[in-house]
This record gives structure tokens, sequence and C-alpha cells, in this order.
């Protein structure tokens, strides 16, 4: 029998080998290249400007033309204008023989004077329009670069985070395993064993496997949440929804000696009752599990202008002002001296986030004037 079971632990190790193997090359395949987004905003930046230059060319071809026949029109207007002059003042004068026509010598003088001055002009804003364009062909350079980081800004910090996540996500993953095979690699070393000892095995391997079901079912909620767009919401009575949360939650080991004060208007409120049950269970243990042994958790429940909102806190250390921006993102812990004594994945508030997100509803976190920490649920 003991040899039946030492190789059931030898293939569980192979298998856990296996397992450890697989999780690592699923977190390379997930990474992108450092140099991605610096490549697309080089790219996304000489779209913009060619854009740009398009513009310019298209400006400025049509500035040039448009000059160009006023230009013309102008001097041939000018032209007509001085010839009437002229006819008005020889024939005023009785020396209408003196008059010049087009192609006489007089005429030819007159045009080529023109003719020279629109030319000077046509030089002076050709150079001009090329300096207007240089100018803002260099300025266009520079607020595409600038404009194509800020459009892939968002982007790039969501990979980011969902880079820390996969890290942390795989990071809890390895750890049971890793823990599974090194306790399975030292029992098989020993000649001998009991039956007393199998059973400890077995009983550790199971705390790391219940470890590893929570997680995944952790994660698969809060996917689950990310991707809803609206959940069935019916009148729920607020009182009563706190009560099973509180009724789940001093089940635990962790609130054996942990006292829950409630104050909860019964209030009905528009919302998903099974999700809001899960959201409020959240915040009851993550209360438990930061505040002290023996302590309190307060829960307060108010109606105001049609607004309800409830708030649970505990009287333990509170959150770091560094911490509160971040609590809610995946996989943060926090103060990791004081995340290391606490059991957990740093997946629960995340996703009690989006339960309320799912909700209509929001939550926030805080401190107390008094000390501990304080979240706030607001339903709308």
């Amino acid at each position: 029998m003991f040899n039946n079971f030492k190789d059931g632990c030898k293939a569980i190790v192979a298998r856990l080998r296996e397992a450890q193997d697989e999780i690592d090359a699923a977190l390379s395949n997930s990474q992108l290249p450092s140099d991605l987004f610096e490549s697309a905003r080089l790219k996304l930046t000489f779209f913009y400007f060619g854009i740009l230059v398009v513009f310019c060319l298209i400006l400025t071809f049509g500035v040039r033309v448009i000059t160009n026949y006023e230009l013309n029109r102008g001097g041939d207007a000018e032209r007509g204008a001085v010839h009437q002059l002229f006819e008005r003042y020889y024939n005023a004068m009785g020396n209408s023989s003196a008059l010049t026509y087009p192609g006489d010598p007089g005429d030819q003088y007159f045009v080529d004077t023109q003719n020279q001055q629109s030319s000077e002009t046509r030089d002076h804003l050709n150079r001009d329009l090329a300096l207007f364009d240089v100018a803002l062909l260099g300025i266009g350079a520079v607020l595409s670069y600038w404009y194509a980081g800020r459009t892939l800004r968002p982007i790039e910090e969501l990979h980011e985070q969902q880079k820390r996540f996969t890290s942390d996500a795989s990071h809890e993953l390895r750890t049971p395993l890793a823990s599974m095979r090194l306790e399975n690699e030292v029992f098989l070393r020993q000649k001998a064993f009991s039956e007393h000892d199998a059973r400890d095995l077995i009983a550790s391997n199971l705390e790391e496997v219940e470890r590893l079901e929570r997680l995944a079912t952790n994660l698969l909620a809060l996917s689950r949440y990310g991707l809803e767009r609206g959940l069935a919401h019916a009148p729920v009575v607020v009182s009563e929804v706190v009560d099973e949360a509180v009724a789940r939650v001093m089940h635990t080991k962790d609130a054996e000696r942990v006292t829950f004060l409630q104050k909860v208007a019964a209030a009905r409120v528009d919302i998903n009752r099974e999700s809001v049950i899960e959201l409020i269970t959240i915040l009851l243990d993550n209360a438990v599990k930061y505040g002290p042994k023996d302590g309190k958790v307060e829960i307060v429940g108010l109606l105001k202008d049609e607004v309800y909102t409830l708030i649970v806190r505990d009287h333990g250390p509170g959150i770091s002002e560094d911490d509160l921006p971040h609590i809610f993102e995946r996989m943060y812990r926090g103060d990791k001296a004081r995340s290391s004594k606490v059991s957990g994945h740093g997946i629960g508030l995340s996703l009690a986030q989006q339960i309320a997100r799912a909700n209509d509803a929001r939550l926030e976190a805080d401190n107390a004037p008094t000390g501990g920490a304080l979240f706030t649920v607001t339903f709308q």
C-alpha cells in the first residue's frame, strides 16, 4: 500500500512540475516586447505628421492658386483703369492721338513694370509660405509625437496593469504549487513513513488545493463581473442582505471573537441580491482580517434623499495614504509588512469594486478619523 502511495506522490510531483512549467510559459507568452509601444507611438506620429503634410500642401497650393488668380485679375483691372484715365485725360486735352493701346511701346512698359511687381509679390509670398510651412511642420511634428503618446497612454496603462495582474496571478498560482511539490519531494525522500505522516501530507496538500480553488473562483468571478453590462435588479431590503452577509462571515475561523455591530435602515433598494451579498461579505471579511482578533466591525446603513449609503468600518490600523489610490487594483495587497500576516490574494476588493459597478453603485475607501478603515457603498 505504501509503495502505491509513493507512486501516487511521484505522479503528483511530476504533474506539479508540468503545471509550473505551463504557468511560466503562459507568463512569458503574455509579455509584449518592451519597445512595442514606442514603435507604435512612432508609427502613429508619422501617421499624424503625414496628415499634417497633406494639409500643408493643400493649403499652400490653394493659397498660391488664389493669389495668382487675384494678382492676374487685379493687374487686368488696373491696366483697364489706367487706360480709361488716360483716355479721359487726352480727350479732355483734345489730344487723342497721344493715347496708347495694347501693344504700343508705352503700354508695354507699363505691363512690364506691373509684371515685375507681381513677380516680386509672388516671390515674397512663396518665401513666406515656405517659412510658414516649415514652422508649422516643425511644431506639428512635436505635437504629433505628443498626441500619439497621449492616444496610446490608456492602452499602455491597461497593458501595464494587465501585465502586473498576470505576473501577480502567476505568482499566487506558483506559490501553492511549489509548496505542494516541496512537501511531496521531501516526503518521497523518506525511506519509511507512518499512516499519520501520510495523513498529514494529504491534509497539507488539501489546504493548498483549497487555496488554489479559492483563487480560481475569485479570478473567474472577477472576470465575470468585469464583463457584466448589467445585472438583473429587484427591490431588496438592505438590512436582510446585510444579515445574510454577516451570517456567512461569522462562521469563519477569523471571526470567532469579533463583534458585529449593525445599525442598518430597513429600506428597499433596487439591486441584484446575490451579488450585493457577495460584495458585503468581501468587505466584512476584509474588516475581520485587518481588525483586532477580539475587536468589532460596525455596519451602518442610511437612507437620505433616495440615496442609500452602507458603511463598513473596522478598528484596525487603517489604510496608508500611499495605498489608498491603489486599494481596488487587482492583486494589490498594500503594506507588505501588514499583508504578509494576512491570508489572501489581493483580489477581494477589486472584485467588490466590480460588483458595485455592476449594481450601478459606488464603492469608496477611506480612513475613519478615530482609526480603522472605512468602506462606503452608495446605491443610487
